[in-house]
């Protein structure tokens, strides 16, 4: 069985869109601040899955907001977006650097479950 495959859509209105092809429902979780959102959807259509994550309107405030996208039951890494707001400077490195963050703590907690043999 292949791993699912994410295809960001858009955002728009608050809502990022994106579509898992995948053959069966795969079990995501959308990572803001190294915690799970819980208000994310996942549907049936055509060819997988689609999803859609509200963004928090904490998220819609001045700097480098960073969501990691992770297949539940493989802990691996099936996309990310950012959102910038405010006063964005030419070249910022700051994007990256919050992605960084957001994958080491993604690697945190798959090295702790790992380690209490959690399945």
């Amino acid at each position: 069985m292949t791993h699912p495959r994410l295809i960001p859509l858009r955002f728009e209105n608050g809502l990022w869109q994106g579509h898992l092809e995948a053959e069966t429902k795969p079990d995501v979780e959308v990572h803001y601040l190294g915690e799970p959102l819980p208000e994310l959807t996942l549907t049936e259509a055509q060819d997988g899955w689609a999803l859609a994550v509200p963004v928090p309107t904490a998220a819609l405030s001045e700097g480098v907001h960073c969501f990691v996208i992770v297949d539940v039951a493989t802990t691996q890494k099936l996309g990310n977006f950012t959102v910038i707001a405010g006063e964005p400077a030419a070249d910022d490195l700051r994007a990256e650097v919050e992605l960084l963050r957001a994958e080491l703590e993604m690697l945190k907690r798959a090295f702790r479950q790992i380690c209490r043999g959690d399945d």
